[in-house]
């Protein structure tokens, strides 16, 4: 009899390695064969837990998507969307997952909060905990460039065939990104980005872009958050959300890809650093190829699990340095 059972128990196994999962008849056999006081089925049964678990840790690893596009917008807080359309991104929202509440490390300035999102970790193991031109901590760990560890980093050592690139307004986020491992990254006005952009992506169809505003902080600084002028830009920006959108499509990857919308930190009146909600809570907006349709999620997130949320997309080996955690969840 116990012969038999194992008989069945193995094919059963090599049919579907998530089997034990959700084979009501299966984990029956299982609790047969744990009850057994026979020593080889107990050795048999170690073995397969064994294999199960391994199966698994391949299965973890597997890409979910070819290209990862991620559109950053410095200063958009998520206190606006009660304010504006921005109908290109609601639609990502609508196709994909969100949250609102992604949290910035602090202070909620640009250099330590753009640093988190790449890197992974918070200030205190990044080194950036303010907007000069380098760390003003020692980093816990920095590789052969004198640079802590970046998405772009780890995409390139594990992929090294990867198209990599950034486009970017403000200057400081050179230094943050690990440029020596892109393929193409430039700082541009806010006028040339999109065309910049879209040229690039249909040209070289990249793995992994990043392409970053830096208009929302301006009119924030200059006008006020939460204010028509503000708001306006942000419908601006949206529109050049939907020509990238669009170029990825003409590229013939849109079914390859994943989009990531977000921002370093959001503002109070005209300034941010501080500890308000209005400073403090940004959108996170993911969507395409095996992200679940699932509107707003609930779990928390960090500024730092941005970067973990992609090296799971590429079924990339994070360092023992990052503090990020992957949004699992809103994977199929």
């Amino acid at each position: 009899m116990k012969i038999d059972l194992l008989n069945i128990f193995f094919i059963k196994l090599f049919q579907n390695a998530n089997i034990a999962r959700s084979d009501k008849y299966f984990v029956s056999l299982f609790d047969k064969l744990i009850f057994t006081n026979h020593i080889i089925m107990r050795k048999i049964f170690l073995f397969t837990i064994m294999l199960i678990a391994a199966v698994a840790c391949c299965q973890t690893n597997e890409q979910k998507a070819k290209h990862v596009f991620v559109v950053a917008f410095d200063g958009w807080g998520s206190y606006c969307m009660d304010s504006v359309e921005m109908p290109n991104t609601r639609a990502l929202m609508e196709e994909g997952a969100y949250t609102l509440q992604k949290r910035t490390v602090l202070p909620s300035d640009s250099s330590p909060n753009w640093c988190a999102m790449f890197c992974g970790a918070p200030a205190e193991f990044s080194g950036w905990s303010n907007n000069g031109d380098g760390p003003d901590v020692v980093p816990v760990y920095t590789n052969e460039r004198g640079v802590f560890p970046t998405i772009f980093t780890l995409l390139r050592e594990q992929q090294p065939e990867s198209k990599i690139a950034c486009i970017y307004e403000w200057g400081g986020i050179k230094p943050l990104i690990d440029y020596q491992v892109h393929d193409y990254q430039t700082g541009m006005n806010p006028a040339e980005i999109a065309a910049a952009s879209c040229e690039y992506i249909k040209n070289e169809k990249p793995n992994l872009m990043a392409i970053i505003y830096d208009d929302p902080d301006h009119v924030g600084h200059s006008k006020g958050h939460d204010t028509p002028e503000y708001f306006a830009k942000m419908e601006e920006l949206d529109a050049c959300l939907g020509e990238i959108i669009a170029a990825v499509k003409e590229a013939g990857i849109y079914d390859e890809s994943i989009f990531i919308i977000t921002s370093d930190h959001g503002g109070f009146e005209t300034r941010h650093g501080e500890r308000t909600l209005m400073e403090m809570d940004t959108p996170f907006i993911i969507a395409g190829k095996n992200v679940k349709k699932m509107g707003e999620f609930k779990e928390y997130m960090m500024q730092f699990d941005t970067a973990a949320t992609i090296a799971e997309i590429f079924g990339l080996e994070m360092p023992q340095a990052w503090r990020g955690q992957s949004m699992t969840q809103v994977f199929e």
